[in-house]
């Protein structure tokens, strides 16, 4: 029998490494995520072969992505900086009828109820980017898009469904905009290829060709954007 690797990656909206440990005594293979480090370990019986460590981690890419700490969350506060499409944005207390994008501030009018109002804001500046990245993949695809829905998933930043439904993470609008970009095109090429094979990563460097980058400041800064927490204090 081949020598088994250290590790290998899986995709999961983001690569992630996924560390390989046989063990003579396991009867069937288990996955671990420390959630001292976020380490994943997959432990594999003797007989288990490479190919089936592999397929079982993608299968269980999800449950991973779940399951990986993110650490403590931050509650926004005036005078914090929040990102807007990639641009470090200082939120601050100001006059007017609603939240604005303005000289590198985000002003908010009153201190009351102050992340579900930015929460608020994010959310239609999202839906406006998101939409357009959307159906500009979605023409280039020639799929059509029965239905595009905003979530504040934890799991994964979108998914796409067998009958033409794309979800998304309205916190993807924090990202540069080739992030964004890169989310959409990923789940429109969904549309052709309901799974990660060799055609699907065609599709996706074929609708947005510098994939790669995008995915890595996901993996580097996605967690970030996620422990940003817009609920108000009790």
């Amino acid at each position: 029998m081949a020598p088994t690797p250290a590790q290998f990656t899986i995709d999961a909206d983001g690569p992630i490494a996924v560390q390989l440990r046989r063990n003579a005594r396991a009867k069937r293979l288990t996955l671990r995520v420390s959630q001292h480090d976020g380490a994943v370990t997959l432990t594999l019986p003797p007989r288990a072969s490479l190919d089936e460590a592999l397929r079982f981690a993608q299968s269980r890419a999800e449950w991973i992505r779940r399951h990986l700490p993110m650490g403590g969350p931050r509650r926004v506060m005036i005078g914090d900086s929040l990102p807007l499409r990639g641009t470090a944005h200082v939120i601050t207390a100001g006059t007017g009828r609603g939240v604005r994008a303005e000289g590198g501030a985000l002003i908010v009018p009153g201190a009351a109820s102050l992340g579900p109002r930015l929460a608020a804001y994010l959310k239609v500046q999202a839906r406006d980017d998101i939409s357009r990245a959307a159906d500009h993949y979605a023409r280039l695809a020639r799929r059509p898009i029965t239905r595009l829905t905003l979530r504040d998933t934890r799991s994964r930043w979108g998914s796409c469904t067998s009958d033409g439904a794309l979800m998304f993470s309205w916190r993807l609008v924090m990202a540069p905009p080739p992030v964004l970009h890169y989310v959409a095109a990923h789940e429109v090429a969904h549309l052709l290829h309901m799974d990660h094979s060799p055609a699907f990563w065609a599709e996706v460097a074929r609708l947005f060709p510098d994939h790669a980058s995008a995915r890595q400041w996901l993996r580097q800064h996605g967690s970030h954007l996620q422990r940003i927490d817009f609920t108000a204090p009790e």
